[in-house]
């Protein structure tokens, strides 16, 4: 793997649209294919059972929403309209990131040009403008938010976003290749992994120092399509959308990445996860309709899980216990559920057993499952 480290640019600061509790700012005018978001008065969208509740989101990436499920009640108790919030029917909800006490939660709009901040109750309290944001990473140490850029964007600026949590402010800083969207925080915090979508290159990114070591990796196309970092802290992964392999990164030292294994799997390996003893990994695989169970002793697929709902499976969490594992399905071709004339396929949010490695039940959600996540 060869490196090359590149001093970034001052880091760019974007025009901020802060709210404070209910009350938000005067509607923004929307022109067309502008990605701009008018916003509207928030209201709150459904209570939660509780402040203990653990809960999760998945978002309908078609649908214009967010689903919020119960994990301990097992079923779905609120759906989050964002057009109710004045945002567009076509703002392309990608992405959720959660605090980990499970006071807020956050949801990047790809066509709206938004990552939104949420209360335990559902109500929107905050927004920052990101051109087509993607996936969304916590730094766990520090109050940041590093925000990706969606596959959807051709030509998006060579550029992360870096948002102040508690103050909704933004800033954006170099990586100097092209379409970043992988994106991961090392376990100490401060330092971002992300990848490019275009090239086989992916940056270590030291937001305080203002520099960012870049890496070529070896082999055909990757397309990165998400990190995870192991429960030790010691292996960072990703699926390649392209090469269909499982790549296989040493952190030991956070800020030298080294490649161990290339791991084919096929089937375009998605949103990948490890079990909470690190000894699995959970990979749904798009174009396969299944996930991949990979031990992690031997880096060897070990299992496919396929079932109900299974379809175009996207994101992946699970329960803090490892028990279950949820996967969201995007479903566009209509391969689970019945569509009624004139109408899009529904979302899925399928809940696997983990011990059985069975699909134990299947939830409907709008149209397009995409992105999950949970404390």
């Amino acid at each position: 793997m060869k490196r090359a480290r590149r001093r970034l640019r001052r880091p760019v600061p974007l025009v901020v649209v802060a709210l404070l509790g209910l009350a938000l700012a005067a509607p923004v005018a929307q022109a067309a294919g502008s990605g701009r978001a008018p916003m509207a008065a928030a209201e709150a969208a459904g209570r939660r059972s509780g402040t203990d509740a653990h809960l999760l989101y998945a978002t309908s990436q078609a649908g214009a929403a967010v689903s919020v499920f119960d994990m301990d009640r097992r079923r779905i108790v609120a759906t989050i309209d964002l057009t109710k919030l004045g945002f567009s029917p076509n703002c392309k909800p990608h992405h959720v990131a959660v605090e980990p006490d499970g006071s807020y939660f956050y949801v990047s709009l790809i066509a709206d040009w938004r990552v939104l901040k949420f209360d335990r109750d559902n109500r929107l309290v905050g927004q920052v403008e990101f051109e087509t944001p993607g996936l969304l990473a916590l730094d766990p140490v520090g109050r940041q938010l590093y925000v990706g850029r969606s596959m959807a964007a051709v030509n998006p600026p060579p550029r992360i976003g870096v948002i102040d949590r508690d103050a909704m402010t933004i800033e954006e800083v170099d990586v100097f290749f092209p379409r970043p969207h992988a994106i991961a925080v090392a376990p100490g915090g401060g330092l971002v992994y992300t990848a490019s979508l275009a090239e086989n290159r992916m940056g270590v990114v030291d937001v305080e120092r203002q520099d960012v070591d870049l890496l070529d990796v070896p082999g055909d196309t990757h397309t990165f399509v998400q990190f995870a970092v192991s429960p030790d802290g010691g292996t960072l992964v990703s699926g390649g959308q392209i090469s269909g392999e499982l790549l296989v990164f040493d952190i030991s030292d956070p800020a030298g990445p080294v490649l161990q294994r290339r791991v084919p799997l096929g089937g375009q390996p998605w949103h990948p996860v490890f079990s909470p003893d690190g000894t699995l990994l959970y990979l749904p695989q798009r174009t396969a309709n299944a996930v991949a169970v990979v031990d992690t002793h031997t880096w060897r697929p070990v299992a496919s899980i396929t079932g109900p709902g299974l379809a175009e499976p996207h994101g992946a969490a699970l329960s803090a216990d490892g028990r279950f594992l949820y996967v969201t399905g995007e479903n566009t071709k209509g391969a689970y559920g019945t569509v009624a004339e004139g109408s899009s396929p529904p979302g899925t949010l399928v809940v696997i057993d983990t011990r059985s490695r069975e699909v134990v039940e299947t939830f409907s959600i709008p149209p397009y499952g995409a992105g999950v996540g949970t404390r």
